[in-house]
């Protein structure tokens, strides 16, 4: 079965920088959209960035020009390149997998990961 497992969370002052990466597992991964979620305690789940079939990219307004995702089809594998966090950006990161899904539609997103935290300190 289809599986997911993120990892490279950790705490980092405001400035700094962290690489997050999700490992697929099972196959067709080719035919999967990737995203990366992110919760705050007491906030609603939000989508960071998606990577779409077809390459596209759809950047959260507040990440855009800090965070880069990218993918390796062969390695099976998404990264997140987070630049210049930010105390905002503090929160649980899902790595997340699904057929022909996009960050809005939230229920084609069917396979997650457990989640790495972020901590960012001011």
């Amino acid at each position: 079965q289809v599986q997911v497992t993120e990892s490279g969370g950790g705490s980092v002052q405001a400035g700094g920088s962290l690489t997050l990466t999700c490992i697929f597992s099972g196959s067709s991964f080719s035919g999967y959209s990737m995203a990366w979620f992110r919760q705050a305690p007491g906030k609603e789940r939000e989508g960071v960035v998606d990577i779409r079939i077809s390459g596209a990219s759809t950047y959260l307004d507040s990440v855009k020009g800090r965070f880069t995702v990218s993918r390796d089809i062969s390695r099976k594998m998404m990264t997140l390149q987070m630049n210049n966090l930010q105390v905002e950006d503090t929160g649980m990161y899902y790595c997340a997998a699904g057929r022909g899904a996009i960050l809005g539609a939230s229920h084609l997103w069917n396979v997650w990961g457990q989640g790495t935290q972020v901590t960012v300190s001011a």
